[in-house]
C-alpha cells in the first residue's frame, strides 16, 4: 500500500537533513535502487508530493496545464536560472505532463537491463577509470553506478555512454534564434554519429569490439546545408583513459583535406552562429578528468522534459515552436515533475583560458540522465545552458522501433546564451536529404560516418 501521509515540506526536510549529513542515497520514503529492482516502479519511493505537479503545487498548477509568465513564480523552485528567466521575460512556455513511474520507459530497453544486472560489479582503477572489478578490463555495459554517491560516479557514468545506445545516428536541424529581432539567423542540417568499442549492450560483439578495447567512442558530425558548410565534417576519437584528450579531424571542402585540430579548445563553436561548443555535448562532452572539483550541491525535486516529445505528427519529426518577438525562439515542449533530481558542479580543472569558471548540472535521479546545465562566466554569473528533452518514439498507435523496443532518444535541445540572449535549438528529424536516417545500433554506422575516409567520402555528403 502507498503511503500518502507525508506533508508538503517532507520531502525538502529529508533531502536537507541528507545534505547537511552527508549522505547521498536516491529516494525519500524507501531506496530507488530497491524500488527499481522490485518492479521497475519508481513511485513507491516518493511521497505523492513528489508524482504529481497537482500535488506538489496544491492545484495552482495541474497536469495538461502550461507554465508561463503568469504561473513561473509558483515553481521557480523547480527550474534552473536560465529557464526561470526565459519563460518570465522572454515567452517561453511548458506544458505539463504525467510524471514517468515506469523506469523501463526513461531508456533504452537494452541499456536498462543490462544496469540491472551489472549492478554492484563497476569501480575505478588507479587513473579513475571505469573498470570491470571482477577483471579490471573496461566497463562491460550499462550504468556503472545507478546508485551513486558521489559527484564523479554521476559524471563517470554519463561520459560513459552519452546516447545509451552502442551506436547511434541522429539525423538533425538547427536553428539559431536573434534576441533582438526573433528571427531565425542561422540554419544548419546533417548528421552526429557515435559508435562506443566498450560496454556494448546490444551489438556484436559483445561487450568489446575486438582490437578496440583502449577507445570509448567514436563521434563524428557533418553537415548538408547551407551550401556554405557543406561538407564540412568533424570526427573526434576518444581514448578510455579519461585523463587523455580525443584526436579531433576536421575535412574543410574548401581546402580538399583532412585537418588535426588541437582538441583542448573546446569552448568555441564548431559553425559560426551556434551557441553550443563542443564542451557542452550532452553536458559531458570532455573527458572526465579534464574538469574536476566534482561536488554535489543539491537534492530536489526538478522540471524537465522525459516523455511526450516525439513529433509523430509530423512525417519528418519536426518540432514547432514558440516566444520571443516572432514566435521562433523556443520548442513547444513538455515537462514532467521529476521527483529527485541530483545537482552537480564542476570546474574546468584543464582549461586555463576556459571562459567557464564551472558548470552545475542537474541529473535525473531516475536513470541518472542530464536534464539541465548552466554554466557560468569568469566573474560567476549565469552564461550558458543547455536543456534537452528525451523520450520513448511512441505516441498512441504510432512508434519507430528499435529491434523489439519504441526507441529512446533525445527529441530536441535548447542552448542559450542568457548573457545575449541567442538561443539555438537542434532537434533530431527522421531524415536529411533522403540520405541520412536516424536510429540506432546499425552495425554500418561506423564506416559510413566514423572514418577519416567517411568524412571526406562524396557519398556521405549526398
Amino acid at each position: 500500500m502507498k503511503v500518502i501521509r507525508f506533508d508538503r515540506g517532507y520531502s525538502r526536510r529529508k533531502f536537507l537533513s541528507d545534505a547537511a549529513r552527508g549522505v547521498l542515497s536516491c529516494g525519500v520514503l524507501m531506496p530507488l535502487s530497491k524500488a527499481i529492482a522490485a518492479n521497475g516502479d519508481i513511485a513507491r519511493a516518493y511521497p505523492d508530493e513528489l508524482l504529481s505537479m497537482d500535488a506538489y503545487t496544491k492545484g495552482r498548477i495541474k497536469t495538461g496545464d502550461y507554465i508561463d509568465a503568469s504561473n513561473v513564480e509558483v515553481v521557480k523552485d523547480l527550474l534552473e536560472p536560465v529557464r526561470y528567466e526565459q519563460i518570465r521575460t522572454m515567452g517561453r512556455k511548458l506544458k505539463v505532463v504525467k510524471t514517468t513511474t515506469d523506469v523501463m520507459r526513461l531508456s533504452p530497453w537494452e541499456f536498462i537491463e543490462a544496469t540491472l544486472r551489472n549492478s554492484g560489479k563497476a569501480a575505478y582503477d588507479a587513473r579513475g577509470n571505469v573498470i570491470n572489478k571482477a577483471d579490471g578490463k573496461p566497463w562491460i555495459g550499462g550504468n556503472p553506478f545507478p546508485d551513486p554517491k558521489t559527484g564523479l560516479d554521476l559524471f563517470a557514468a554519463q561520459t560513459m555512454s552519452w546516447g545509451r545506445h552502442d551506436a547511434s545516428f541522429y539525423a538533425a536541424k538547427m536553428y539559431t534564434t536573434d534576441a533582438s529581432s526573433g528571427e531565425v539567423k542561422f540554419t544548419y542540417s546533417g548528421g552526429w554519429a557515435e559508435l562506443s568499442p566498450v560496454a556494448r549492450v546490444a551489438m556484436d560483439p559483445k561487450p568489446y569490439w575486438p582490437g578496440h578495447e583502449d577507445k570509448l567512442r567514436y563521434q563524428s558530425i557533418f553537415f548538408q546545408t547551407p551550401d556554405s558548410a557543406r561538407g564540412t565534417s568533424f570526427l573526434n576519437i576518444w581514448a578510455y583513459d579519461q585523463s587523455t584528450f580525443p584526436d579531433l579531424y576536421g575535412y574543410i571542402p574548401a581546402f580538399k583535406r583532412i585537418r588535426q585540430f588541437p582538441t583542448d579548445q573546446r569552448f568555441e563553436p564548431l559553425i559560426p552562429g551556434s551557441t553550443l561548443y563542443l564542451s557542452d555535448a550532452w553536458c559531458a562532452g570532455d573527458p572526465l578528468y579534464t574538469w574536476g572539483n566534482y561536488k554535489i550541491v543539491g537534492r530536489g525535486p526538478f522540471l524537465a522534459g522525459l516523455s511526450e516529445s516525439w513529433n509523430a505528427v509530423h512525417p519528418n519529426w519536426e518540432h514547432t515552436t514558440h516566444g520571443g518577438p516572432k514566435g521562433k525562439t523556443f520548442w513547444d515542449a513538455t515537462v514532467e515533475l521529476v521527483p529527485e533530481a541530483i545537482i552537480v558542479e564542476a570546474e574546468p580543472i584543464k582549461f586555463p583560458r576556459a571562459p567557464v569558471s564551472k558548470k552545475r548540472v542537474w541529473f535525473d535521479a531516475r536513470n541518472q540522465a542530464v536534464v539541465g546545465m548552466v554554466t557560468f562566466d569568469r566573474n560567476g554569473q549565469p552564461y550558458r545552458s543547455f536543456d534537452g528533452a528525451y523520450c520513448l518514439y511512441e505516441a498512441g498507435d504510432k512508434q519507430f522501433m528499435d529491434g523489439q523496443h519504441p526507441y529512446w532518444s533525445w527529441a530536441h535541445v535548447t542552448s542559450s546564451d542568457i548573457q545575449t540572449g541567442s538561443v539555438s535549438r537542434l532537434e533530431q528529424v527522421r531524415q536529411v536529404e533522403n540520405s541520412h536516417f536516424s536510429g540506432a545500433n546499425d552495425p554500418k554506422i561506423y564506416d559510413k560516418y566514423l572514418t577519416q575516409n567517411a568524412i571526406r567520402a562524396p557519398g556521405n555528403r549526398s
